[in-house]
């Protein structure tokens, strides 16, 4: 439950942010900013309060910025940024290609006064984080910001981190983290299940590693757990395509909601030997990329598209090589209205390496439900049956809600692996649930967002028929 400071706290900086949106700075832009001079501020209190050696270089630190004004303020503040952009450690990934975007005296005056008027250190990490995430969730809801991208359903992180439960002594990953929403979930799960001093500075130095490959994410996600006290002298997210090249590292635990949709323009093309199949379905190669960073006995929660489950050719290679050599133990397919993105669906694959799948068992949370973001968002206490399904403390003792005669509507069924391997291209988009005229019922905005998504998938299947005619005629 928020506490009155954080309420007071937040809605001051989003009070100003809708200012700065009136001079055209947008929210995201802003809070990229608020996060360098907050880092800023917090160095200062470091060395005003418990008398430390600062971690910033001499001439770039808050105390050089807080008496100007004009333009000696924004030339002082983007010679900062330059040289801290250029720094090692936890100071460098803050600051990665660090720009200012107020380049306006007053505004940036205002900015620094919001946070010069707070003593953040001596504040609860707890608070302080707390304040932070919602700030950035406020900016995940705006939808001129595009930052909405970046932001998984909390009430769908916590369930996911709830029955996958990763172990205080466990390595995690989220190869495509965002704003490391995973990442802290799984910390505030671990962070209380040992008090050895040992165990507990592994979990806040070593446990977590979280990759993204756009800067301005990278300095959202470091700032975020640096104020959870997780990282605090090196960031455990790094500024990388993590497609790119094989893990160095093996994990014990992933929590993933991978980046829908194609490559960005100009990424490298993925070479990966490693890789069970070659393909430039994006979803495909993160879901290959997560199989073999997980160690020998490792498991996996990760959100996927609806195409992972039935595509053709590498998405059936990809499948059988799950299905015989990992156990895709559980499959909880989602509703549309949950992320912001509009028509989006979705499942969460559950699997474990090392051992073959001999059954799975599906939740279906789709068919029937409801939920939009603005009037009816999908809280915690929705997916309360999926984790008492589970049954995480023990899967053999999973039981089916679902019988053919008596219950044909249960939402918790499973399915024989010899059974799933005869289906067609190895399919595992099943339902089963019988569909009422009620469910058929979209909004405009829903209709047009299901209407976009198969206009963009014919376009993308015309354009690649043009480029195998023109190969073809060539």
């Amino acid at each position: 439950m928020a506490t009155n400071k954080e309420t007071s706290l937040t809605k001051k900086v989003w009070t100003l942010a809708t200012t700065l949106a009136g001079q055209g700075i947008g929210f995201t832009d802003y809070i990229t900013q608020l996060t360098y001079l907050l880092f800023l501020k917090m160095d200062d209190e470091n060395v005003k309060t418990f008398g430390e050696n600062s971690a910033i270089p001499e001439g770039y630190r808050w105390k050089d910025l807080v008496e100007l004004d004009g333009l000696d303020l924004i030339k002082q503040y983007e010679e900062t940024l330059e040289t801290l952009s250029k720094e090692e450690n936890l100071i460098g990934t803050i600051f990665v290609k660090a720009q200012n975007k107020i380049d306006k005296p007053v505004y940036l005056r205002k900015v620094i006064s919001l946070i010069n008027g707070e003593k953040w250190l001596v504040m609860d990490g707890d608070v302080k984080g707390a304040i932070y995430e919602s700030i950035l969730e406020k900016n995940g809801q705006d939808k001129k910001s595009g930052a909405g991208q970046y932001f998984t359903p909390r009430s769908l992180i916590s369930a996911m981190v709830d029955v996958t439960r990763p172990q205080i002594d466990e390595t995690v990953c989220d190869p495509a983290c965002g704003t490391g929403g995973f990442l802290l979930a799984a910390y505030d799960y671990m962070k209380d299940q040992s008090q050895d001093k040992t165990k507990r500075k592994f979990l806040r130095e070593k446990a977590l590693t979280g990759y993204d490959n756009t800067a301005l994410v990278v300095t959202l996600a470091s700032m975020n757990l640096y104020l959870h006290g997780i990282g605090t002298n090196r960031s455990p997210i790094l500024c990388e395509d993590s497609l790119e090249k094989q893990p160095q590292q093996l994990v014990d635990v992933i929590l993933a909601n991978p980046p829908f949709g194609t490559r960005p323009a100009g990424s490298v093309d993925i070479d990966r030997p490693d890789f069970y199949v070659e393909t430039k379905n994006n979803q495909l190669n993160f879901l290959q990329h997560i199989m073999v960073m997980l160690k020998s006995t490792g498991r996996a929660a990760v959100v996927l598209p609806d195409n992972v489950l039935f595509e053709g050719g590498a998405g059936e290679t990809i499948r059988k090589e799950l299905l015989k050599n990992y156990n895709l133990h559980t499959i909880l397919r989602l509703p549309t209205g949950i992320f912001y993105a509009q028509g989006v669906k979705a499942n969460v694959l559950f699997f474990k390496k090392g051992e073959p799948t001999k059954e799975v068992w599906f939740y279906d949370y789709r068919t029937g439900i409801k939920h939009t973001l603005a009037t009816k968002p999908m809280l915690r206490h929705h997916l309360d049956d999926f984790v008492a399904c589970y049954k995480a403390d023990n899967l053999s003792a999973r039981k089916e809600t679902y019988n053919a005669e008596t219950t044909p509507n249960g939402r918790w069924r499973k399915y024989d692996v010899k059974e799933l391997l005869q289906r067609d291209k190895t399919s595992l988009d099943i339902t089963w649930i019988k569909q009422t005229d009620d469910d058929n019922d979209m909004t405009l905005a829903e209709l047009m967002a299901t209407i976009q998504q198969k206009s963009d998938n014919i376009g993308k299947a015309v354009a690649e028929l043009q480029k195998l005619l023109k190969n073809i005629e060539e």
